[in-house]
């Protein structure tokens, strides 16, 4: 039996303690930062504030005490926000074991560092590591939908037992040894799900978010390939196929906020609505073209959304701009 410790009870980090429980073989922890969420999954065996509507199999163990989380496990799955991953890493470093696998299924890049997530791990540990990544909402993997992910690792042994381990009637896993494009794909189509958002929101139509989502692919694949990725990669479930997902899914968080800046509403009256759900989109888009900076790699629409996103300019304005740009071969 393995025994596997997820970091971070919002709504995927819930989902997939759910899915890996319903699976069975496994012992597994939920740990979360906040000793008041994890009463009340305790007293209530449901995730109200992130994930209502799915009860919790019985025998997962809640738990707010990080140390008690990691103690013995085989897998530490890392479901915190991008921007926390660094200090939970650090906060648990002097406890891991050699031959804990930690496998990250947070989309984002680090602020400041520009360094994807499996990079801030390697920073900070030498614990053998790996990306979960692909397109799933998860209210739907809670609710047993047929899934399709992609488990990444340098080392195919490590990506063969996440494959084995996580596999299951409802969640298909292929495995990948490209971490460096899986990862890109995962974080950089939050930027164009926001963008994608803002076309709905502006009522621009099915052409306009047909050209988007193509050109934001094309976006995605040039800076990925710059940062060592595969091209081919980003054709599959971690690059077009997550993008997709969350540039049209009505369960996208980046897509929502989009919308809502595309009507018109400022960023911190839509964040403070979210009652502490993050959209990894709207702080990956700088980082996104700071690491496009440092590569020399043109991302026009990230540009755009990065200028409406962090400095008040108006949607329609930046469309326009994207529309007025110099005729260039596809």
């Amino acid at each position: 039996m393995s025994r596997i410790a997820v970091l971070g009870a919002g709504a995927w980090g819930t989902a997939l303690a759910i899915s890996l429980a319903r699976r069975g073989g496994h012992q597994v922890t939920l740990w979360s930062h906040s000793h008041t969420l994890a009463d009340q999954l305790s007293d209530t065996g449901e995730n109200l504030p992130y994930l209502p509507g799915f009860t919790l199999p019985a025998d997962i163990q809640i738990t707010a005490d990080l140390p008690g989380a990691i103690f013995e496990a085989d897998i530490l799955l890392s479901v915190t926000p991008s921007q926390n991953l660094r200090e939970t890493i650090a906060h648990i470093a002097p406890l891991l074991t050699p031959n804990q696998i930690i496998l990250s299924a947070s989309k984002g890049i680090e602020e400041g560092s520009h360094l994807r997530m499996t990079q801030v791990i390697a920073s900070i540990t030498r614990n053998p590591c790996g990306v979960l990544s692909g397109p799933s909402f998860a209210q739907e993997v809670a609710a047993g939908l047929p899934t399709a992910i992609v488990a990444a690792s340098s080392s195919l042994s490590i990506a063969q037992t996440i494959q084995r381990e996580f596999s299951s009637p409802s969640l298909r896993l292929y495995t990948n040894d490209d971490v460096t494009g899986v990862e890109l794909g995962g974080a950089l189509k939050n930027v164009i799900a926001l963008s994608s958002g803002v076309i709905h929101g502006l009522g621009l139509g099915s052409n306009t978010s047909a050209a988007l989502i193509t050109r934001g692919i094309a976006e995605i694949t040039r800076l990925a390939v710059a940062c060592g990725g595969r091209r081919q990669t980003l054709a599959g479930l971690a690059g077009i196929g997550d993008l997709v997902l969350t540039c049209t899914g009505t369960l996208s968080r980046n897509r929502s906020v989009g919308i809502e800046l595309g009507k018109g509403r400022k960023l911190p009256d839509i964040l403070a609505g979210m009652n502490g759900k993050v959209a990894e989109g709207v702080r990956s888009t700088a980082a996104a073209l700071g690491l496009a900076a440092r590569y020399e790699v043109e991302m026009p629409i990230a540009t755009q959304m990065d200028l409406i996103l962090h400095h008040d300019k108006a949607p329609r304005d930046a469309i326009r701009e994207l529309m007025a740009r110099p005729g260039r071969d596809e």
